[in-house]
């Protein structure tokens, strides 16, 4: 087993078998993929760039690329890279403004944008979406721009927490999602790239954890006690894990996770709740993404885009 740094994933040895290393994390190599649980940095073993080269037809529903791993959150790591890369591969051309998302997923989209800037030398400006997403680009190497200088995106790429079946989205669970809202709304193309376990049929049937509401400080009681008025469920005051006291935004704000109680008229909801004083965004996107990509557990990615009204 030969250790490497993560740069250099798929790029140094075609054709034969690679393994990168993880700082410290111990990986395990099995079934042709070698994998480690920590976000941000991927271990694999396959043969030469075959899992690669067959991303890069936009038509194609599935794409292959190894045999599946035991561990489910392995699994799952390995199911957020490769619904990364195919995202990456079909949608970033040269001369492109790029929204970049936050959260674990976009990771891997990043760690693919880069490896491509290097290799075809393309031209490419990235807006970030959070602190998170600004150091990821600076760290890659990446230039950073901002809507002030690219006020339209050619296409933004983001995680999610669960999507459902009309592409209607969840999403705010790192507590990013008003800037999410923003820079994907001035993307000619929003895509979004998912593991398996974020796909429903209707939303709240896998993410449990509500939908995230910013909200003004002064305001999160009586914007917590009209969301419960209204539309029922509970609306509760998102509280830090390394802090005293609550999640603060980017934006310097708090945050609502409201756990519903049955499925919705989303975009009447969305819009009533932007509607009461203090909200300033919700983690509703309703009929923005133009594509979702899922990495499988089988070892493939399908896509499934915006129905037709």
């Amino acid at each position: 087993l030969v250790l490497v740094d993560t740069t250099a994933i798929f790029a140094r040895l075609p054709g034969v078998a690679e393994a990168s290393a993880v700082r410290g994390r111990a990986m395990r190599l099995q079934s042709g993929i070698c994998v480690t649980l920590s976000a941000g940095y991927f271990g694999a073993a396959v043969r030469g760039r075959q899992g690669l080269s067959c991303v890069n037809r936009l038509g194609e529903r599935h794409v292959f690329f190894g045999r599946r791993c035991s561990s489910g959150a392995a699994m799952a790591e390995e199911a957020k890279k490769r619904a990364g890369y195919v995202a990456v591969d079909n949608h970033v051309q040269n001369n492109q403004a790029v929204g970049v998302g936050s959260g674990s997923t976009i990771v891997y989209a990043v760690d693919r944008l880069a490896e491509r800037v290097r290799q075809e030398k393309l031209n490419i400006v990235c807006v970030p979406t959070s602190f998170q997403a600004r150091q990821l680009i600076l760290q890659h190497g990446l230039t950073l721009t901002d809507l002030d200088r690219h006020p339209e995106l050619d296409v933004a790429i983001d995680g999610a927490d669960e999507v459902d079946s009309e592409l209607n989205l969840i999403k705010g669970g790192g507590g990013c999602l008003t800037q999410e809202k923003v820079v994907a709304g001035c993307a000619k193309c929003f895509i979004v790239i998912a593991d398996y376990r974020k796909d429903s049929k209707a939303l709240g049937q896998q993410w449990k954890k509500g939908v995230p509401i910013e909200v003004i400080p002064m305001a999160y009681v009586p914007v917590a006690r009209a969301i419960e008025r209204r539309f029922g469920g509970a609306a509760e005051l998102r509280m830090a894990v390394s802090k005293a006291g609550p999640v603060v935004t980017d934006n310097s704000n708090f945050i609502l996770d409201w756990k519903f109680e049955k499925v919705q008229n989303w975009k009447e909801v969305n819009t009533a709740i932007k509607m009461i004083p203090g909200v300033v965004e919700t983690g509703l996107f309703i009929s923005m993404a133009e594509r979702v990509y899922f990495g499988m557990e089988d070892g493939t990615v399908t896509t499934r885009d915006c129905p037709q009204h």
